[in-house]
């Protein structure tokens, strides 16, 4: 076999690859059937609102005077904007707070002061609102007063009459809101009949007039009427507003929906607080003087007879003209008229959209293509840039075009609800709202707005993929536009302005272009003949002008308009020394870049062109109600009404849009959390969304298998059948749902599901158990699944099974799981008490007396086979297999236990058993150490060997007589003992189990850490055999493949080598740690070690205790002379019923004491050992010499233990340890008597 060798690639190849990965896209060549998602959406915000106007200090002074005008005003909307948001939002709390039955309930001043405490808050803020009402009002009329004192011919911005109208549009649209919210009366009436009741003497003034401000209707509209007619002129200025909303309106310069209508609002508005009674001002002969246009007003109102107002509020501009003193219906033929509003008609205009659209898509489709084939750093001429700029523009307005007519359709329908006799669907007994949305459609209606929706909402998608080209290609066009028309075409009205010593155009001019020019060397060319008035030079005066991809700033841009359209203003003045040639392109220039503001924020106007969130709120409806409804079901809400429409309908041309509805809740979502700023609306629009969305699967899920369903049967018919059938020309349709359906992710899905059923399964078969044996066959059960998955995994896309698993474990935030609170239950309840230990096997079996506490569960229920094991041929035999190991507890089930709680599981059960181990020691067990060291007598010498064996155990069990007759001491006493000790030996078979699995894991992790097997060399090798250094390099080599760290630093990338250097380091400090676990449980229980009563009490020879009963090894000695006894005939033995772990709970408080040594040398039933061995008597009727053998074994037992603990607390293992010098007490030797007497 030959190996075929690799292409060369060349560096430079390499890099152009890298770069060529610009052009793929991220996105699957799947049709889209959805709108645009974002996990992280950010917007830059570039307007400064004017704060940096100072900068601008070669700019006209009055125009930087009434952007500090504007700024305040915007500032003014921003406040009445929150206030509009508290008055929409507000839910009435009257009708949820318990109120007082009569003045003589006990409770009636708690209930009161609960309710000021409640409502506190919100009646703060409505406060608020009322001195906003007057501060408001008092600077828009002082604006108005301001403006009116400039002369007639004095000249007012376009921007700053907007910012008015936005005004009146506020005012507008606070009035209807006040209106509308009775909620907000009833709940300030009972704030005020509660705080009236708890202070009846405070001021009340305040309360009466709030009262009357909420009371009387439209107090804001007539408030401001009658302050602005105290104003002279007033009418002039209102007038100035509404002819240039028509203006604006007629010449499309909008670009957001709620712009639009903001605009037809204002005209109406303003037209009513214009009008006035008696002899001040009439708009008819406004109208008649051509100050406004009537007639044009009216063709609009009617075009537009229903406009949002906010929210799902409505509102006919109209009906502020009729509500005028003056009103006469002659004026106003158009809406008079009978004829129905062209907004009610959407279906007339839906095929126009369709065109619009594909030639659009189609446009952008091949400006995407032109760029893929550029390079990434290529730069755009500025043909290319104003091309790009324009078809963002497009794009824009014909977005927000479609959402207009949407929600003007939607206006229209909410205030002309269906009536029961007009359509047979509707009940009598249908709701208002109801009326408006569910039966007030038809259904080519209802797929006309899912089809624009769509085609809204997927060329957002399209725009939103197309950000970076546009944004670019955006700020270069405008960067190009403004400098070209300042540097060079400004050129020559300058020019004439100074030739002609016109020094108003001149310094207009010259501001302009100090305001935003950027010139090439940084500076202005002095040598310009323009600025002297003077004529080129014969081969012209050539200016460099720089390409950026800078826009200018918000206040840039508005110092350039304004002062732009002072030039061209009719009565600035300015615009007679222009020559009309000059005059055209500004009026150009000025109207094009109206528009630049929007395009610079693309984010944002891409986002607010296609918003449409207020198809779901119904605050206003919900008010309505009068606390009948407290949410409207989804029957009602539009995005389900249109999804549930596409399901009901099953038209297949329409099922490609169906996920498209949805997306208004997230418009409605993003609505509640960054306009209203509310929880509780986003919750509401949540929980709708989640039903909706469960309801949408339920019924997808039907029709997806009532579809198959059908087609089978259609090919279970005879073929004659259908050939008959053809023949006489029956067509058999198959429905059709949308595109294509990805039964692959289907099935993914509910696969995922089952799986988690499955490993649910597994883990409540093992909570159902009271046995940790069955932790085995936990283990199993995850293994089989996993095989499974792994099976599976090559046909389908399923989660990740350790996710997965997590899950099934509620481990997914939680630091334990549910195997992990089962393993340490039953540790407690029952395998630390009822389990003896035996060296012998290394393993646990249940006590003889096993005492359970804790009431047993019921029969666990019956699993389907197929979350088991399959089958229920295999369920019988792996139970058959797993029962082997039921009947203990041994190395298997600690390496299951090992695998399944790994570290951070293991870690919290021990440290758990180590408190529940503390508490015993420092409490419980505490006090019966006490009583039981009391029991013994208090010196208990060793006897002399000359005593005998029979008299050794007699003389003990005269001494310890009373010590064994205490009643608990063989019960409870033993198993307290005997749960420390299973604890202990628990702790320790763990880590040797871990230990296994890190061997294992390390010999499996060693060749990719660069560590291998000493290569085997004799140490004399023959001639010309290998030397260890050359088996070494030899061994290197073979391993070299393997070692991943090497490989990567030499040819992966900067990520995959910081990857894999975490990942060595990770290992490597797993495998050379050298703390044990068991070395730290040991030191813990030590801790718990520090009361006097273990320790005992000074010894009185100074040196140590030998004949006193105080100290924990006496009292171990008499309780191992206890279980050393034998016992009677048909009677349980100690290891029986406690196991070994009753001598290992002994044998680690001895040692932990540092008493070891003590107890080996002072033991009563060593002592009896020893000298049963030197005299070899026995004795029949004490059956002396079955308890020596007894002894005897428990010595060899205790002395394993011993080694075992002194292995792990010495540092070689040792026992014997020399104490340091400066421990060593030196005493004196004994002086005999005759020396003292000679002394």
């Amino acid at each position: 076999m030959t190996n075929e060798a690799s292409p060369v690639v060349s560096l430079q190849t390499a890099l152009e690859n890298v770069d060529n990965l610009h052009s793929t896209s991220p996105y699957d060549q799947q049709p889209c059937i959805e709108a645009l998602s974002l996990s992280l959406h950010f917007r830059a915000i570039f307007d400064t609102n004017f704060e940096d106007k100072n900068a601008f200090v070669t700019s006209v002074a009055k125009y930087k005077e009434q952007a500090s005008g504007q700024a305040e005003l915007n500032l003014l909307l921003e406040e009445g904007e929150i206030y509009a948001v508290m008055l929409y939002t507000w839910r009435c709390c009257s009708r949820t707070i318990p109120q007082v039955k009569s003045n003589s309930q006990e409770n009636r001043e708690e209930i009161y002061r609960q309710i000021v405490e409640v409502l506190q808050p919100l009646i703060d803020k409505l406060f608020q609102f009322m001195a906003f009402q007057t501060k408001a009002i008092d600077l828009f009329c002082e604006e108005i007063k301001k403006l009116c004192l400039v002369a007639k011919n004095g000249f007012i911005s376009e921007a700053y009459l907007l910012t008015l109208g936005k005004l009146l549009n506020m005012f507008a649209v606070l009035n209807e809101l006040t209106n509308m919210k009775s909620s907000v009366n009833n709940d300030f009436s009972l704030y005020k009949r509660a705080a009236q009741f708890l202070s009846p003497t405070s001021d009340q003034r305040e309360f009466q007039m709030a009262s009357m401000n909420l009371a009387t209707k439209n107090k804001i509209r007539d408030t401001l009427k009658s302050k602005l007619a105290t104003i002279q002129g007033f009418e002039e200025i209102l007038a100035e507003v509404v002819n240039i909303c028509v203006m604006m309106y007629e010449r499309d310069m909008y670009l957001e929906p709620n712009e639009k209508h903001m605009l037809v609002k204002v005209m109406a508005f303003g037209l009513f607080m214009i009008d006035s009674p008696a002899s001040g001002p009439n708009i008819y002969r406004m109208h008649e003087k051509k100050k406004i246009n009537l007639s044009k007003i009216d063709k609009i109102l009617k075009q537009l007879e229903m406009v949002p107002l906010y929210g799902d509020m409505m509102i006919a501009p109209y009906a502020f003209i009729k509500n005028g003193p003056n009103f006469d219906a002659s004026k106003w033929p158009s809406c008079e008229s009978s004829h129905p509003s062209p907004q009610s008609n959407i279906l007339g205009s839906l095929e126009q959209i369709r065109q619009t659209h594909m030639q659009y898509v189609s446009q952008s489709a091949r400006i995407t293509n032109q760029a893929a084939t550029l390079s990434p750093g290529s730069v755009k001429s500025d043909v290319e840039n104003k091309e790009l700029a324009d078809l963002a523009l497009k794009g824009l307005t014909l977005m927000s075009k479609w959402t207009q007519q949407v929600m003007e359709l939607v206006s229209w329908k909410l205030m002309n609800p269906t009536k029961p006799e007009n359509n047979k669907e509707c009940p009598k007994e249908a709701e208002e709202y109801e009326r408006a949305t569910r039966y007030n459609y038809t259904t080519e209606e209802k797929f006309a707005i899912v089809e624009i929706i769509a085609m809204i909402k997927g060329l957002q998608l399209l725009m939103a993929r197309m950000e970076t080209l546009f944004t670019t290609a955006i700020r270069g066009h405008i960067y190009s536009e403004l400098q070209v028309f300042v540097q060079i075409f400004l050129r020559e009205p300058l020019r004439k302005a100074v030739s002609k010593k016109k020094d108003i155009l001149k310094f207009i001019i010259m501001s302009i272009r100090e305001t935003c020019s950027d010139w090439y060397d940084d500076t202005e060319p002095r040598n310009d003949p323009a600025l002297a008035g003077k004529k080129d030079p014969p081969d012209g005066f050539q200016i460099k002008v720089k390409r950026r991809n800078v826009g200018p700033s918000s206040t840039q841009l508005y110092m350039v308009r304004t002062m732009l359209e002072s030039l061209i203003d009719e009565r600035s003045g300015a615009k007679k020394n222009l020559r009309k040639d000059h005059v055209a392109p500004i009026e150009e220039f000025h109207r094009k870049s109206f528009f630049w503001n929007y395009l610079l924020n693309y984010n944002t106007s891409l986002f607010n062109c296609g918003d449409l969130s207020q198809l779901w709120y119904r605050e206003f409806f919900l008010e309505m109600t009068m606390g009948r409804r407290i949410q409207f079901p989804i029957e009602m809400s539009m995005p389900w009404l249109l999804t549930d429409h596409i399901l009901e309908t099953q038209e297949a041309s329409m099922m490609e849009y169906i996920f498209y509805p949805l997306d208004l809740y997230n418009d409605s979502a993003q609505y509640a959390l960054m306009r209203f700023k509310k929880r509780f609306l986003y919750d509401e629009v949540e929980a709708e969304l989640n039903l909706c969305f469960d309801q949408l699967v339920y019924k997808l899920s039907n029709q997806i298998f009532a579809y198959f369903k059908h087609l089978a049967g259609c090919l279970m018919l005879d073929r004659k059948f259908c050939t008959e059938c053809n023949s006489h020309g029956i067509k058999i349709n198959f429905p059709l749902l949308g595109r294509s359906i990805d039964l692959n992710s289907l099935i993914s899905s509910r696969v995922n599901e089952l799986m988690l059923k499955s490993l649910e399964t597994a883990i409540t078969r093992f909570e159902e158990v009271e046995d940790l044996t069955a932790i085995l066959e936990l283990e199993g059960l995850i293994e089989v699944n996993r095989h499974a998955y792994k099976l599976l995994s090559e046909y389908l896309v399923l989660n990740d099974f350790d996710a997965m698993f997590k899950e099934a474990n509620n481990n997914v935030t939680a630091p334990h799981g549910r195997i992990t609170l089962r393993v340490f239950w039953l540790l407690n309840i029952d395998f630390l008490p009822n389990y003896c230990y035996n060296s012998s096997t290394n393993r646990f079996v249940k006590s003889i007396l096993k005492r359970l506490s804790g009431d047993r569960k019921d029969k666990p229920p019956n699993f389907p086979a197929q979350f088991v094991w399959g089958s229920k041929d295999l369920n019988r035999s792996f139970s058959t297999i797993y029962s082997l190991y039921s009947g203990f507890i041994g190395t298997p089930h600690f390496r299951s236990i090992s695998k399944l709680l790994n570290y951070q599981g293991i870690a919290i059960v021990v440290e758990e058993l180590l408190k529940t181990i503390g508490v015993s020691l420092s409490e419980t067990m505490l006090n019966d150490v006490e009583i039981l060291i009391d029991a013994l007598p208090p010196v208990c010498k060793l006897p002399w060997f000359s005593y005998g064996s029979p008299g050794v155990f007699g003389f003990y069990k005269l001494n310890l007589e009373s010590f064994m007759q205490i009643p608990n001491l063989k019960t409870d006493v033993f198993e307290s003992f005997t749960i420390i000790g299973n604890t202990v030996i628990f702790c320790l078979l763990l880590e040797q189990a871990m230990n296994h699995e890190e061997i294992r894991d390390f010999s499996q992790a060693a060749p990719f850490l660069n560590i291998f097997p000493r290569p085997y060399v004799p140490k004399e090798p023959k001639d010309g055999g290998t030397t260890l250094e050359e088996a070494v390099e030899q061994q290197k080599l073979k391993y070299a493949p393997f070692h991943a760290v090497a490989i990567i630093e030499k040819q992966g990338t900067k990520e995959q080598k910081l990857l894999i250097r975490e990942a060595e380091e990770i290992t490597s400090k797993r495998f050379c740690t050298m703390g044990s676990m068991f070395d730290n449980v040991l030191q813990r229980i030590q801790t718990f070690l520090t009361n006097k009563v273990w320790h005992g009490g000074p010894p009185s020879n100074g040196v140590m205790n030998v004949d006193a009963c105080n100290e924990f090894h006496r009292l171990w000695s008499a309780i191992q002379w206890v279980y050393c006894i034998p016992g009677r005939e048909n009677e349980f033995t100690v290891e029986e019923m406690f196991g070994e772990g009753l001598n290992w709970a002994g044998c680690v408080l001895i040692t932990l004491l540092g008493q070891q040594r003590r107890f080996e040398a002072l033991d009563f039933s060593y002592h009896l050992l020893k000298v049963n061995r030197h005299d070899m008597k026995d004795d029949p009727v004490t059956n002396l010499k079955k308890m020596v053998d007894r002894i005897r074994k428990f010595q060899i037992l205790n002395n394993q233990i011993f080694a075992v603990l002194n292995l792990h607390l010495t540092p070689d293992g040792n026992s014997r340890v020399l104490l340091p010098l400066d421990q060593v007490q030196r005493f004196q030797p004994p002086v005999p008597p005759r020396m003292q007497s000679k002394a």
